[in-house]
């Protein structure tokens, strides 16, 4: 079978690799369309220091279900869509014992810490398939990006009564922006570039923020009437946006972090004991999270054609991926498609 494979930073060729067997516990999946990410994007650069070289990229699936082994319950069947939670758990360390399996202590994500899904086949635990209902195979390209942003909504405890700020309006920040509004909160997305804002705003943004242009805690304090932000969602990962979630949170807030600065990251810590603040860190999604992105996008049908950058074979992915390095601000999501 075909696939991509990262073979040493700045380097990604197309490949000829043995079709995988399906065991009795597993389902084998023809895939059919893969997402980038930004981890790719970083193992490609040569700067995520959770890879080893050489490695298959992508976890960001829409498949169907070719064949399943012995003890793969009925429920899944042969030619179903689905898309994969990508992330392994071992059942035994403190997050797996608190039944928060996303953040596993001995976790491997596919494309990551072991070969991922931007091939032909692959064979996964038929645990980890999520059935995509009426969404196609390959919008559920998409779901895992959001589900992560949906997670963090839920670590923020987000209720119909809060002001929540979305900093970076990527797709895992979008999907933050849309779980926020569908629990009813008034939504403030910040971002540098003015095309990812209008998209969050085409999905019901009360308001946006483009911090290179204009005055972050001077908007924020009259749009919440000098209150700030109740929840803060972090979905950039950089020194600059980490200090703005702890400064412009209103006191008592919440503050919860997805995104993970790669230099450290100097606080006024007095703001965490004035505002009494609840700083969190989110990771991954739990299978909750995924049911309820499905359940958007079923309902909601949202405009994909503006999600999604671009769509190329594999043979064109390495060029893809090297216009996105050149000027990241402007893609959002680029799917490879595997279909004949």
């Amino acid at each position: 079978m075909k696939a991509i494979q990262i073979t040493e930073p700045s380097v990604m060729k197309v490949v000829e690799m043995e079709k995988p067997q399906c065991g009795a516990d597993e389902v084998l999946l023809r895939i059919q369309y893969v997402g980038f990410c930004g981890s790719d994007l970083n193992t490609y650069r040569g700067q995520n220091p959770m890879v080893k070289m050489p490695v298959v990229p992508g976890h960001e699936i829409g498949a169907v279900i070719d064949e399943m082994g012995e003890k793969v319950p009925a429920h899944l069947k042969k030619g179903m869509a689905v898309t994969v939670n990508p992330y392994t758990n071992c059942g035994h360390c403190p997050s797996c014992r608190n039944r928060r399996y996303n953040a596993c202590q001995h976790n491997e994500t596919l494309g990551v810490q072991r070969n991922g899904a931007m091939c032909d086949y692959i064979a996964v635990p038929w645990q980890k398939i999520i059935p995509i209902g009426d969404i196609t195979v390959k919008h559920a390209a998409i779901i895992e990006p959001m589900s992560v942003g949906f997670h963090a909504v839920s670590r923020g405890q987000v209720v119909d009564t809060d002001v929540v700020m979305v900093i970076g309006c990527g797709m895992v920040g979008v999907g933050a922006v849309v779980r926020a509004l569908v629990r009813g909160a008034k939504v403030i997305a910040c971002d540098m570039d003015d095309e990812k804002l209008a998209i969050v705003r085409s999905l019901g943004a009360d308001y946006t923020i483009n911090s290179a242009k204009e005055n972050v805690h001077e908007r924020l304090q009259e749009i919440t009437g000098g209150a700030g932000p109740d929840v803060v969602i972090e979905a950039v990962g950089a020194p600059v946006t980490y200090q703005m979630a702890v400064n412009e949170v209103a006191f008592t807030g919440r503050v919860v972090c997805i995104g993970y600065a790669k230099q450290d990251v100097q606080f006024t810590t007095k703001l965490f004991v004035q505002k009494e603040l609840d700083i969190r860190g989110s990771r991954n999604a739990l299978p909750e999270d995924f049911e309820g992105v499905i359940r958007y996008l079923e309902k909601n049908n949202p405009p994909y054609d503006i999600l999604i950058s671009a769509c190329v074979k594999p043979a064109e992915a390495e060029a893809a991926m090297q216009q996105w390095m050149q000027a990241p601000a402007k893609v959002f999501r680029i799917l490879v498609d595997f279909t004949e």
